[in-house]
């Protein structure tokens, strides 16, 4: 019994130090929580799988660009680790709408849209209203403009 304590124990230590780690290392270019947590625990795969956003277990992880992101299943996560770039949300899980506008701020998991097979982000159920009226026009100017933002501080925005 005192074995499998110490065990969970130092499981725990492990993961609560990647996080940490983690959370100092996340560049500009990703919308993490502060302990470098991406799209704020919930599996990316998940939205092209479920065809809806669920929560990662904390036990089932992988980190990717200094982000750590959470799985519903083993099986999700490797396919995250076989191409990362086909589940993660484009412009780093920025809202997609702010991004064309020419600012990063907050893209909530919860509203979302994939768009020839890549994952959109907004910020609030308004933006992604105004969104939806012209996604192909709002992809290209976002797109072109992400070249200049990605690496940029938000707050400097």
């Amino acid at each position: 019994m005192i074995k499998n304590m110490v065990r969970g124990t130092l499981a725990a230590i492990v993961v609560a130090t990647a996080l940490v780690s983690n959370a100092f290392g996340a560049g500009f270019d990703v919308n993490a929580t502060i302990t470098g947590l991406g799209l704020r625990g919930v599996d990316p795969v998940s939205y092209f799988t479920n065809g809806a956003p669920q929560d990662g277990d904390f036990s089932i992880t992988a980190v990717h660009n200094d982000v750590t992101y959470r799985f519903t299943s083993e099986e999700n996560r490797d396919l995250f680790q076989q191409n990362p770039e086909k589940y993660l949300p484009q412009y780093g899980g920025f809202c997609a709408f702010g991004t064309a506008m020419g600012v990063k701020v907050d893209g909530d998991p919860n509203l979302w849209k994939i768009v020839d097979g890549k994952l959109y982000l907004n910020l609030a159920p308004s933006i992604q209203e105004r969104w939806n009226k012209d996604i192909p026009g709002f992809i290209a100017t976002a797109d072109t403009k992400w070249g200049e933002l990605k690496d940029v501080n938000p707050s400097e925005l």
